[in-house]
């Protein structure tokens, strides 16, 4: 048999065969033929990731629990995606087969399978493996989390933009000190409205009590989502278009993007969700996102706000809002107003949207509060 070229070998560390997977015959999980003597036939039938898209018959068998839940996590299955936007669909079956159609193009390249949160990068992510074929039971921040949530999330949270995350940055602290196998893994349920909903998802409070003995928290109390105080600036992206260039590959361009701070009303008040003001984050979807594989296909695109609810990576203890009472109160610009929204926009988010007389007024008796040199036991 002719030697392998250097792109058809696979690395296969030793280390690997000392492990518990490694004991596992290759063909177990990959499939294929261990007996052939020919490499092609060898390889017939074989799966690259054997976790996707069902890790039941191989993660599954050892690991039961967790391939139940991952097998419905939005991490695995994007469903939030479709219900949102055909929330804003033409309801015609043939607008709605076109539609689908751009979202199968465009939409479902980010999931992420068992193999590529423990083995290797995400194929979003170019793939290959990051530690030969070991598995390792907590994920890489670089190759494998931020590799997907690398542009915004990543980026704030390492402090490519702004300050960086307090918890990074101060703390080194990575996704997994506060993102629990629950928030990756999911609830086994497939009904969430979005990523905010799943079960026992991770929370400020977790780690941070309300202490009503600070002032602003005093005040304010559960009126303000942690983020409106604790948030930084922030990106933001608008106008995203997706279509097939001349070789049929699948694009998208999004045109506008900036960094910026906003706060909204909270459309929809909740449980889990109950403060008044919250910050939003304007989405990518715009009316014609879908336009290349039809005309009109969001022409409901008013049933939902397309600036919707934002938990930055960028949190600080202090921050430019609340360093001084005056810099919130009164100051029309962190507020989403009709005049930041885009006219035809405006319907959409008409829950979201502040008017100028709900702004708290300026504060005329505050004075700066004088420096202490006390340090919070977390930032």
């Amino acid at each position: 048999m002719a030697p392998l070229e250097l792109h058809e070998k696979v690395l296969v560390s030793p280390d690997f065969l000392q492990t518990t997977h490694g004991e596992i015959a290759c063909t177990e999980c990959h499939g294929g033929n261990d007996v052939a003597a020919d490499m092609n036939q060898a390889h017939s039938g074989i799966r690259a990731d054997p976790t996707f898209p069902d890790a039941t018959a191989t993660c599954g068998q050892c690991h039961e629990e967790e391939a139940r839940l991952a097998k419905t996590s939005l991490h695995y299955t994007l469903a939030t995606y479709k219900p949102m936007v055909h929330q804003r669909a033409d309801q015609a079956a043939n607008q709605i087969k076109m539609l689908n159609q751009g979202m199968d193009n465009h939409c479902y390249g980010c999931h992420a399978s068992c193999g590529e949160c423990h083995v290797s990068r995400p194929n979003s992510a170019k793939g290959g493996f990051i530690s030969g074929h070991n598995f390792n039971k907590t994920p890489d921040q670089t190759n494998q989390c931020t590799a997907c949530h690398g542009s915004r999330v990543g980026n704030e949270f390492t402090g490519t933009t702004g300050s960086g995350d307090a918890h990074y940055t101060k703390h080194d602290m990575d996704c997994m000190a506060c993102h629990s196998t629950r928030d990756l893994h999911g609830d086994g349920k497939s009904d969430h409205r979005d990523r905010y909903d799943v079960e026992g998802l991770s929370s400020c409070q977790d780690c941070h009590e309300l202490d009503d003995k600070i002032e602003q928290h005093a005040i304010h109390g559960e009126k303000l989502s942690c983020y409106v105080c604790h948030a930084q600036p922030y990106a933001n992206c608008y106008g995203c278009h997706v279509g097939l260039d001349d070789k049929g590959l699948a694009f998208y361009k999004n045109p506008d993007e900036e960094e910026l701070f906003r706060i909204g009303r909270n459309p929809a008040p909740s449980p889990k969700r109950p403060e008044e003001w919250i910050l939003v984050r304007r989405v990518p979807s715009v009316q014609t996102s879908f336009e290349f594989y039809g005309k009109d296909l969001l022409s409901n695109f008013d049933q939902l706000n397309n600036w919707k609810y934002a938990s930055p990576h960028n949190i600080q203890r202090k921050t430019t809002q609340n360093r001084e009472c005056n810099n919130c109160h009164g100051n029309e610009e962190l507020f989403l107003t009709e005049d930041k929204v885009k006219p035809e926009m405006r319907k959409a988010n008409k829950g979201v949207i502040v008017s100028k007389g709900m702004i708290p007024e300026k504060q005329e008796d505050a004075e700066p509060k004088k420096k202490t040199k006390k340090k919070s036991s977390y930032f």
